[in-house]
């Protein structure tokens, strides 16, 4: 049964995510959560110092709630969670015994940090494709399967779809739900016909990435943090191998999260 659940904040509360997850000793309590619910104390045992702090850090992002002395991640945490911590499956050599996707949930998270017209949207298809989702690689014209998080990234124009191999799929720059359910229909129509079939797509030649491409996703301030001329001269570095993602630190902005996201993808392409 398709279920839809909205959850909608601001620029702010993405920041406040973003804050929050940066810390390494934060991240570790996300994780044990993830895991069950948890006493402080219990957590104290791990975070010896300024663990009331770092849970008001947390709670402030909407990622955990404290009741009753527990600690337990909110829904909202749960699924970002969900996208963070997802293993490879290990992959298969045919579709045989693949099923048929349905689509069972579709959640709308945040607006995107690019563009606040348009959404960062979570949604799950079921049942989760795990090995057989390398497969699908060729059906889609701008993909490419990521073993290093085990899920099939997809550019469609400014779009950029994530299908993990648990069955949950990341969209962003959404411009409504009925947009959402529409790109959600049509991945389901294309790989659902594969399935039927029973024929494992041809593998296609490896897609070529430009500095070009690269270059409409920076900053474009030509601000030289990265030890660079100029961002363009930074992207010709980075399709080269010459250099790496992390030297351009505005990216890490809040306002650019969109961006790295399809710098990332385009990067798995190299």
């Amino acid at each position: 049964m398709d279920r839809v659940d909205k959850m909608v904040g601001g620029q702010a509360d993405v920041k406040l995510v973003s804050n929050a997850m940066a810390n390494a000793t934060r991240r570790k309590i996300m994780t044990m959560l993830l895991e069950g619910n948890r006493t402080m104390e219990e957590i104290a045992k791990s975070v010896p110092s300024m663990l009331d702090y770092h849970l008001q850090m947390l709670q402030q992002a909407g990622l955990i709630e404290i009741k009753d002395g527990l600690v337990v991640l909110t829904d909202f945490g749960k699924n970002f969670m969900e996208t963070k911590t997802v293993k490879p499956a290990e992959v298969k050599t045919d579709l045989a015994g693949t099923r048929s996707l349905e689509v069972v949930e579709l959640r709308q998270l945040l607006p995107c940090i690019a563009d606040s017209t348009k959404f960062r949207i979570i949604a799950r298809f079921e049942p989760a494709l795990e090995g057989a989702l390398k497969l699908l690689e060729p059906l889609f014209p701008r993909a490419r399967y990521s073993e290093r998080i085990g899920a099939l990234i997809i550019q469609k124009g400014n779009i950029l779809i994530t299908i993990y191999s648990t069955g949950n799929v990341t969209m962003t720059m959404i411009r409504s739900e009925i947009e959402a359910r529409e790109t959600l229909d049509d991945l389901k129509r294309t790989i659902n016909e594969a399935i039927v079939k029973g024929v494992t797509p041809v593998p296609r030649e490896k897609i070529r990435v430009d500095h070009a491409e690269i270059y409409q996703y920076l900053p474009k301030t030509d601000c030289r943090i990265c030890g660079e001329q100029s961002c363009y001269t930074f992207a010709i570095k980075l399709v080269g191998r010459e250099t790496t993602l992390d030297k351009c630190t505005p990216l890490l902005e809040a306002k650019y999260t969109t961006n790295l996201e399809h710098i990332r993808a385009l990067l798995e392409y190299l």
